[in-house]
């Protein structure tokens, strides 16, 4: 039948992720860094993609193409999320192991002091899911041990201000005690990396979540952001994303999740230049 649809030019196409987030049927998927129509039947032609596509690579078209089948849809929705879920609970990496990290006083530095303490196990069943407190002195002077006979100086030490772990969203089990009414850290994976003072200014006195827009699925995020709102009531919510195209799915994600989950609540978003600077700060 003929009937409208989407078509992607590859050639513009860079990748971001977008469109994938943004299509809820499932009918584009990433391969190969390009965005692809995986079936025409997945495509209801209404072009919700099409405004998120920075690169004006996806246009609408008129073609002979199967019909909108929205039971095949319903059964691709049902399997992407039980793939998601399943990668979910049979971790078994222990570098996903749940940590929450309390901190205590007025230290300025905890290098090779940290002590971990185990709460009870959640999510996957495995050693990788158990959520943990972190708890670092905080009193005195900078406690850095000798580094190869050379004492550590005091001012070059930057502490951690990590108070949980994981910090991975994917891995975050939305029932952690430390979710409860907490004032959340939502960023970009690069971020981090990007900004010198990420731990002092932002990582500092919240509860940190990280996800990669362009890499991951956006849907997943925006669920799994959902049930951690309802459930969680956070106090606040700061998203902080890279100045690049791809990166904006992140915002997409939360802000889609806090009118889901119906959550009210002071919101700041922040947006860092790839120099390192911050550019944008709502």
């Amino acid at each position: 039948m003929m009937r409208k649809i989407i078509q992607i030019d590859e050639e513009k196409c860079d990748g971001c992720g977008l469109c994938v987030a943004a299509c809820h049927e499932g009918a584009i998927e990433l391969i190969d860094g390009k965005a692809k129509l995986v079936s025409d039947e997945y495509c209801d032609g209404l072009g919700d993609c099409l405004p998120q596509c920075p690169q004006g690579a996806i246009t609408m078209i008129e073609r002979k193409a199967a019909p909108f089948d929205e039971v095949s849809v319903r059964k691709r929705q049902k399997a992407l999320a039980e793939k998601r879920n399943e990668e979910l609970t049979t971790c078994s990496c222990p570098g996903s192991m749940g940590k929450v990290i309390e901190k205590d006083g007025d230290d300025q530095c905890s290098c090779g002091h940290d002590e971990e303490k185990e709460e009870s196990l959640l999510g996957c069943g495995c050693s990788g899911s158990m959520a943990r407190v972190l708890e670092k002195n905080e009193g005195g002077e900078c406690s850095c041990e000798q580094n190869g006979g050379k004492q550590v100086q005091a001012q070059s030490c930057c502490r951690s201000e990590l108070r949980q772990w994981p910090v991975q969203l994917s891995l975050v089990n939305p029932g952690a005690s430390y979710l409860k009414n907490a004032h959340l850290l939502i960023a970009a994976d690069c971020t981090a990396y990007a900004y010198g003072s990420f731990h002092q200014e932002f990582i500092r006195d919240r509860i940190t979540l990280i996800g990669c827009p362009k890499l991951d699925d956006s849907n997943y995020y925006t669920e799994k952001l959902t049930e951690i709102f309802k459930k969680n009531t956070p106090k606040s919510i700061t998203v902080v994303r890279m100045e690049v195209p791809c990166c904006r799915g992140i915002i997409r994600a939360v802000k889609e999740a806090m009118l889901r989950a119906e959550t009210i609540v002071l919101y700041n978003e922040v947006v860092i230049s790839t120099e390192g600077h911050i550019i944008n700060n709502l």
